[in-house]
């Protein structure tokens, strides 16, 4: 039995490639996705149908060797690394400030460019992190068992259940 960390990681892969293929077909609309060891869900108004081709077809091409679907560009983990660098970037610009607002404010500056200069160079590292830790672009034996429509607050969304 796969573990619970192994079979996210594959559902992840798999959301990350179906995302990248909805957003190469339907490049107007928008699309998000969560994960977990289930299965994941697709945010966004799309039939079904289309949605389970989409899906199946992300599977095939993973199994085939196309593991750079596994990466997405607005994977919550590039989102995460970069705020914590800025954030990291930040606080090392207020070390020795002094006490007194004035000396906080003069610091915007210095702390500004840290943040930019952060956000720059930890830009690599969010795929990075999702190719090594947060995602797997090698499904292994996944099966997606079932798709179900739902509405979350007139948001149209799919439940994938998968069986790793």
């Amino acid at each position: 039995m796969r573990t619970f960390f192994s079979r996210t990681r594959r559902n992840h892969g798999l959301e990350h490639a179906t995302l990248n293929l909805l957003g190469k077909n339907y490049p107007k609309q928008s699309f998000a996705g969560h994960s977990d060891a289930g299965g994941f869900w697709i945010l966004g108004e799309i039939p079904t149908s289309e949605l389970t081709n989409t899906i199946l077809d992300a599977l095939e091409r993973l199994q085939s060797g196309q593991g750079h679907l596994a990466i997405h560009k607005n994977c919550g983990t590039n989102l995460l690394i970069s705020g914590f660098a800025a954030g990291l970037a930040g606080a090392a610009g207020m070390i020795g400030v002094g006490e007194k607002p004035r000396d906080k404010i003069e610091r915007i500056p210095i702390i500004t460019a840290l943040g930019v200069v952060a956000l720059v160079l930890s830009r690599p590292l969010g795929p990075l992190l999702q190719e090594k830790l947060t995602t797997s672009s090698d499904p292994g034996s996944l099966q997606v068992i079932s798709i179900t429509k739902h509405s979350l607050h007139s948001t149209t969304s799919h439940r994938i259940k998968t069986l790793v």
